[in-house]
């Protein structure tokens, strides 16, 4: 099992940038792909960035393409996504996601909060 707190959410101005994190408990933190979704005010969580166990390959929404980096640190069972050139339309709450790659398990954090003002 794997616990997921994410961190580094806040209020930004629309072109501005914010780094989340997300921590992970546990002790087989590369069994799992990681990733985060997204779910704005009246709308269905969606997938922003994923990325592989190894961090060799990631996967990103077309939305985010370009502007949004995801990455993670196996000895430190963190994973991170770097958001630049923040858009209003990014105004979410933002949840890490991790997919145990052997059993099929999955988990989610609570969220963290992000607000782009125009």
């Amino acid at each position: 099992q794997v616990q997921l707190v994410e961190s580094g959410g806040g209020l930004v101005q629309a072109g501005g940038s914010l780094r989340l994190s997300c921590a992970a408990s546990g002790r087989t933190f590369s069994n799992y792909a990681m990733g985060w979704f997204r779910q704005a005010p009246g709308k269905e969580r969606e997938f922003v960035a994923a990325i592989n166990r190894g961090g060799g390959s990631q996967y990103y929404a077309d939305s985010v393409k370009g502007r949004f980096t995801i990455s993670r640190d196996n000895a430190k069972n963190m994973v991170y996504l770097q958001m630049n050139s923040l858009k209003v339309e990014d105004t979410a709450v933002y949840y890490c996601n991790a997919v145990n790659m052997y059993n099929g398990r999955e988990y989610w954090g609570k969220g963290t909060l992000v607000t782009v003002s125009s």
